[in-house]
């Protein structure tokens, strides 16, 4: 069983080198928030996954985490990153979906809080546990239903969804600062009637909300209740 500092530190396909190789990558293919590439440096993305997958912890892929769940493509954690930062500071995000706890690693690089909801239990603990390996303490995990109203007296920045919605969970505005921005993959369908998933932001304005349809992903589905 590998060390604890031995995990954190790598070697061979999850080193640091490895990981400057990603970010030479997440540039190549458009992502030009240095601030969000530095905090995606800072993360090493193999902690978040299961040892035997390791070596592929920096392939441009999403990777299972159990649980019917995945962790994200490093591009999609950095694309939806930036466009939460939308080049200004955070001081307080709501991510919904924790999952193992990579986002929510990365979010933490770069807002004063994280605020991280999952509805499934075993996954909470599993980011606990990862978070803490990193000694993140800025991030407060909640087991909840994300796609709901949270029962919290809270503003944000940011809210990003890590799961793909059928429609804008609207319950979650309410929590967004003028300003603030939503950043989740909304499901949708094409001309032929195919059903695909596309980066959406919500941002708040003085006159309402204003909505930008972008890339097109794939993202498991958002679930309501607890498991």
């Amino acid at each position: 069983m590998a060390t604890l500092e031995g995990r954190l530190s790598g070697i061979g396909m999850t080193s640091v080198r490895t990981r400057t190789r990603m970010i030479e990558r997440l540039r190549e293919q458009g992502i030009r928030d240095e601030v969000v590439l530095a905090a995606m440096s800072a993360v090493p993305r193999h902690i978040f996954v299961d040892e035997a997958l390791a070596i592929r912890a920096y392939d441009d892929s999403p990777l299972p985490i159990g649980h019917g769940q995945t962790i994200s493509q490093p591009w999609v954690v950095a694309r939806m990153t930036e466009l939460a930062r939308n080049g200004g500071k955070l001081e307080r995000v709501l991510e919904i979906g924790t999952g193992c706890g990579y986002q929510t690693a990365v979010l933490a690089q770069i807002a004063g809080e994280v605020y991280s909801v999952e509805r499934i239990g075993a996954l909470v603990a599993k980011a606990r546990r990862n978070l803490q390996s990193l000694k993140v303490r800025n991030v407060r995990l909640k087991h909840g239903d994300g796609s709901a109203d949270l029962g919290e007296d809270i503003a944000v920045d940011a809210i990003i969804v890590t799961a793909a919605a059928t429609h804008l969970p609207t319950a979650l505005l309410k929590y967004l600062k003028p300003g603030g921005r939503m950043v989740l993959p909304l499901a949708q369908h094409d001309a032929g009637g195919e059903g695909v998933q596309r980066l959406t932001v919500l941002e708040v304005t003085p006159g309402g909300y204003r909505e930008q349809v972008l890339d097109a992903v794939r993202f498991v589905p958002l679930l309501s209740g607890l498991a």
